[in-house]
């Protein structure tokens, strides 16, 4: 029989997933991945290597063969550490760095930038927005899915919270817009700092309201109660992550249940990279290898 895409569609009805209509099947919505399984890839994210990386001790062809000797599936390179930031990397070094890393199999997972959306100050969110259109193209042009953006930290004194997730929710709308042209989602991560909790999050998703925002879900920044029932709850917008040693548990840096976290995002349907991030004292150079051997151990064990 020829395949038409009507007779396409309707392959996909019968299927154990269930497509939500054609004419929507390019914007599924990451929580909608539960109908067709998880799949789970490993990437790390350069922030672990900070130290190193801003004492000159090492640069990023040097996280990427690290990358390489682990049989990471993925690097996640911050854009702090790319030549020239906050300015972005010249063409070539961008084009050296992707060919090099598709030659070690790897992918290039995430970058990200540091951003105050929370500043009062409009001159100031425009220019964090100009750099992030910048970092955007950067993006792209390595092949790269999505980039990290903060809410903020600023004190906002003399506005009150309902003002900023208003002008927040407005820069982050342009930043997606912009990134949309060229296939870029723009994931912003709870980190603490304005975005503290699980309804805070909620709360931008609803007012952005976009298909090119997705989060960045860092499970070391729900400080405000159980950190598990606040993965649960955000896990529909995650497009990537930090993956941590430590989770905060009652006002305490605890050690992460990976077991369990893997269980919560096995059960979404998380299709993506898992980016591990190690911090506080320690050689990554050890510190890292420990980790990654916990994480596959505990997806072995949810996967068996």
């Amino acid at each position: 029989m020829k395949t038409t895409r009507r007779n396409f569609a309707k392959t996909l009805l019968a299927a154990p997933f269930v497509a939500a209509s054609l004419n929507s099947l390019a914007s599924v919505a990451p929580s909608e991945n539960k109908k067709s399984g998880h799949k789970f890839k490993i990437s790390l994210n350069v922030y672990s290597f900070n130290q190193p990386l801003r004492d000159g001790e090492i640069d990023l062809f040097d996280v990427l063969f690290f990358c390489a000797k682990y049989n990471f599936d993925a690097i996640d390179p911050t854009g702090y550490y790319f030549p020239g930031y906050p300015a972005v990397p010249p063409d070539d070094f961008m084009m050296t760095f992707k060919r090099q890393a598709f030659l070690l199999g790897l992918d290039i997972s995430g970058t990200g930038v540091r951003n105050d959306f929370a500043n009062p100050d409009k001159k100031s969110r425009d220019a964090d927005i100009k750099m992030i259109k910048e970092w955007i193209q950067a993006a792209a042009k390595m092949g790269i899915p999505n980039i990290r953006v903060f809410a903020g930290t600023n004190p906002h004194e003399g506005f009150t919270r309902d003002q900023v997730f208003e002008w927040m929710a407005a820069d982050l709308k342009t930043c997606c817009n912009f990134a949309k042209d060229y296939g870029v989602i723009v994931a912003i991560q709870n980190h603490n700092d304005f975005l503290k909790t699980a309804a805070d999050v909620d709360r931008i998703f609803d007012m952005v309201d976009s298909d090119w925002l997705g989060l960045n879900l860092d499970i070391g920044s729900y400080r405000q109660s159980d950190p598990y029932n606040e993965i649960e709850k955000n896990i529909k917008y995650a497009v990537t992550w930090q993956i941590k040693e430590n989770v905060w548990i009652n006002g305490q840096e605890t050690p992460t249940d990976f077991e369990k976290l893997f269980r919560i995002i096995k059960e979404s349907g998380y299709r993506g990279y898992l980016p591990l991030e190690t911090l506080g004292e320690g050689d990554p150079l050890e510190k890292i290898p420990v980790l990654l051997e916990k994480v596959k151990k505990a997806i072995e064990t949810v996967e068996s």
